[in-house]
Formats: C-alpha cells, sequence, structure tokens
C-alpha cells in the first residue's frame, strides 16, 4: 500500500516518517517549496524529539520523499492522509476549514484509480459528512474514492510514540472496505492489542475536541481552586494530590501554574464553542468560555505577582525560563508564557529570556525581547527570575545555582515545580501560583512577633 499525507507541519511530518518507519511509502505533499526541500534533505521546521532520525533514517531509505504536486500523489497513492492545519479564523472562534477544503477538493480531482482519503485533521463536527459531498462532486465518477476521520492524539514531546504506539485508534467510516483498509495501516498497532473504536463521522470528529476539551475542564479546575488558595492559604499541590487519588478524578492535569496553551487546546475548545453556537446550542458549551477566562486570569495573576515584589517595573531586570508552551517543544503559539514575557515588557520590564528550544520562534512573533543563550546569562543581574515552562533544566534549579548572579533574590514559579520550603530557607521572596504569597521579610516579622 502506497500513503501520501498531505500537509507535512507538525501533524503531516510526524505522520509520514511514522508511516516509513511503519514500512510503507511514503509521499508527503505541501504547497510550501521551501518546507518539501527542507524535509526532502531531512530538515525538520521544528523541534520534536526522536523525529529527526526517523525523518534521516527514511529520506535515506528512499521510503519516504516530499513533492509539491497533488497530481503526483493522487496518480500515485492508494491511501491519502489530510493532516493540513485548521487554525482559528482570524477575529473569530470558529475553524478555518479552507485548508482542507482546498486539499480535499485538488486530491479528489487528483486521484487517478481507486483510494482511500483518511482525515486527521482536527474539524468541526459535520465536516466530513460535507467533505463526502464534494469528494462525490470532483472525483471521477467511475473510480471508487472513499472517505474515513482517524483523528490523532499526538502530545508535542511524544509524537512519535503516540504515533507508533497510540493509547486508542479511532476509525470514523462509512464501509466495511475503508475500515480494512484502516486496519491494514495500523495492523502494528491493533495486534498489540491498541484499543480501537469504530464509529460514524461524527463521533469520530468529537473524540478530538471533546479530549481536549475534558484536559482543558481538568486544567482551568484545579486553576480556579488556585486562585482560592491564593487568597486564603493552602497547598494546591497537596489539594491536587488528595483529589487525584479518587480513581474517578485521576492526578493527571490537576497542575496549577499558569495555563494551557499551544497550537491546539485554545483553539480547539474556541472552535467547539462556535460549532455548537451554529447549530443552535449557544448555552451548551458555554462553561468552556469560563474556562478560557481562567486560564487568562492565571497570566494576570503571574504579572500582578512580578508588581507585588518589585513595584514599578520600568527599568528593572526580569529573567523569564521558558516561552515554549510546554517542555520538549519549540511551539509558542498562544503561550502563556511569551504572553507574560510580553506582558512585562510593555509594562517597561527589561526582559532576558531564555528557552532551550523556543527562543527562535518566539523571536519571530515578539523580536523587541531580550533573548539569550544560557540560563546563567538570563539570570545574571536579574532583579526577577520567573519559571514559566517547566524543562527538566528549570526543575532541577537551586537558590545555590543562581544566588551569585541575580541582583535580587525574588522568584516565581509558574509552574509549581520547585521545593517552596528550600528557596524560602534560603532567604528568597517565593511565589508560586495557588500559594498565598507573603514577602519574606514580611514572613521574618511575623515569626518574631
Amino acid at each position: 500500500m502506497r500513503i501520501s499525507v498531505i500537509g507535512t507541519g507538525y501533524l503531516g511530518a510526524t505522520h509520514a516518517a511514522c508511516m516509513a518507519e511503519l514500512g510503507f511509502e511514503v509521499l508527503g505533499v505541501d504547497i510550501d517549496p521551501g518546507k518539501i526541500e527542507a524535509l526532502a534533505n531531512g530538515v525538520l521546521p521544528f523541534h520534536e524529539p526522536g523525529l529527526p532520525e526517523l525523518l534521516r533514517k527514511h529520506v535515506a531509505s528512499g521510503r519516504l520523499r516530499f513533492t509539491t504536486s497533488l497530481e503526483e500523489a493522487g496518480a500515485w497513492a492508494d491511501l491519502h492522509f489530510i493532516g493540513v492545519g485548521t487554525p482559528q479564523r482570524a477575529g473569530e472562534h470558529a475553524a478555518d476549514l479552507s485548508f482542507v477544503d482546498a486539499a480535499v477538493r485538488s486530491l479528489a480531482e487528483s486521484i487517478t484509480k481507486d483510494a482511500l482519503i483518511v482525515g486527521k485533521s482536527t474539524v468541526p463536527v459535520g465536516t466530513a459528512r460535507r467533505l463526502r459531498e464534494l469528494i462525490d462532486r470532483h472525483a471521477d465518477p467511475s473510480l471508487r474514492v472513499g472517505l474515513a476521520w482517524n483523528p490523532e492524539f499526538l502530545r508535542e514531546g511524544f509524537a512519535v510514540r503516540d504515533t507508533l504506539s497510540p493509547d486508542r485508534l479511532v476509525f470514523g467510516v462509512d464501509s466495511a472496505e475503508d475500515e480494512d483498509l484502516l486496519r491494514a495501516v495500523y495492523a502494528d498497532a491493533l495486534a498489540a492489542d491498541t484499543p480501537l473504536i469504530v464509529t460514524d463521522f461524527e463521533t469520530a470528529e468529537l473524540v478530538k475536541v471533546a479530549a481536549n476539551a475534558f484536559l482543558a475542564t481538568k486544567i482551568s479546575f484545579i486553576n480556579a481552586f488556585s486562585e482560592i488558595t491564593e487568597t486564603v492559604g493552602g497547598d494546591i499541590r497537596t489539594l491536587a494530590d488528595a483529589i487525584g487519588y479518587d480513581a474517578r478524578i485521576g492526578r493527571r492535569f490537576l497542575n496549577a501554574g499558569v495555563g494551557f496553551g499551544g497550537g491546539c487546546l485554545p483553539k480547539d475548545i474556541r472552535a467547539l464553542q462556535a460549532r455548537a453556537s451554529e447549530l443552535g446550542l449557544d448555552r451548551t458549551m458555554r462553561f468552556l468560555s469560563e474556562m478560557d477566562l481562567i486560564n487568562l486570569r492565571r497570566r494576570d495573576r503571574v504579572v500582578h505577582l512580578a508588581e507585588t515584589m518589585l513595584g514599578p517595573l520600568l527599568g528593572k531586570k526580569v529573567a523569564v525560563l521558558g516561552v515554549a508552551f510546554k517542555p520538549d517543544s519549540d511551539d509558542v503559539r498562544d503561550s502563556p508564557a511569551l504572553d507574560i514575557a510580553v506582558r512585562l515588557f510593555n509594562s517597561g520590564a527589561d526582559v532576558a529570556v531564555y528557552d532551550p528550544q523556543g527562543n527562535a520562534n518566539a523571536a519571530k512573533r515578539f523580536p523587541r525581547l531580550g533573548y539569550v543563550d544560557s540560563l546563567e546569562t538570563a539570570v545574571t543581574d536579574a532583579d526577577l527570575v520567573l519559571l514559566l515552562t517547566e524543562w527538566s533544566e528549570f526543575r532541577r534549579l537551586k537558590p545555590a545555582d543562581i544566588v551569585h548572579l541575580t541582583e535580587g533574590r525574588r522568584i516565581i514559579d509558574g509552574r509549581n515545580v520547585l521545593d517552596t520550603a528550600e528557596w524560602e530557607d534560603a532567604g528568597w521572596d517565593f511565589a508560586a501560583l495557588g500559594k498565598r504569597f507573603i514577602p519574606a521579610g514580611d514572613l521574618a516579622e511575623a515569626f518574631a512577633e
């Protein structure tokens, strides 16, 4: 079976390399000649652990090729995965489906033999039914061109593992023949007893957005409680541990911090709200709006803590550790860390940014921040240190590592990964989201009384 992957961004490039690893001949297709040239030379335009090695391996073997020609793909491949982007429409919450529509229409017009088109892009419910009609209008009527929906569940930083060894597979199909083709593609995963859900188009489309909405709900829930513990006292991490022992709840995604970001969760929950509204179900997903607001208030809280610690920010040096939305990624789309850094800069602070992978992408979006190439450079002469992305390098940070470099002993742990007592015992003003902040001087006075 020959496979094409239409769209070679994060999803498409990962899927193409992993399909080659599974033994298939694969053709990656994109309209961007520069991206295609880079991939054909084994160069990945983003950071994802393990993927560069896989890409180079299969480009060298000849099993993985790249092209800008949909006509070539349509004549060559038996199965076509659609992995193009579905960004948020400018000025709206709804998803922009123009890339999906264009790819499917052009592909349908280019296919010259029986084939199956498989959607992997995250789309609003109802999209597959509409695309089925689009294919029927533009494909050669003498050919059988099927459609299936196979949502992706990739976690940035773990995308190769999630593709080759998924925790579940979902096939949205309308024929047994199309199901059989997908079973052949994922034969290795199915042989390893990966759970498989075979369903209709609508359920398959909803699975991905439902999963993202649920994860965003858990994150927002614990961040809402962190607003309470910041006011009245208490330990948000202990609270999360305690409720996480309940098997009905679970501990994962109950980490209070600066909130969620990236290219999926924020846009997907907004697109879900927009689609529900289109269906006349405005109240059904209204709670997602409040989640969005909770998420944004966490950013406000960090800026407020910085102002509480430093007073007016004008002329103060602030070291920002991490601007990617999560560790093991260079993705800064809708990153709360980058947004906080920009807010501090706009308030007059001298912001020094260090992220092991995210600096270059952040600099493309906000070039006026001060980007440096090491943690030590970032914190040198800093009046305040902010930990905003929980890279392992930052999680291991100790007071003794930087006390001789900083101008002031002040730190905000935006991800709740540092040992509070260790930093306070070393004489630092230490603030963490979900913890009531008491300046070190006030704490000493309270004990003296």
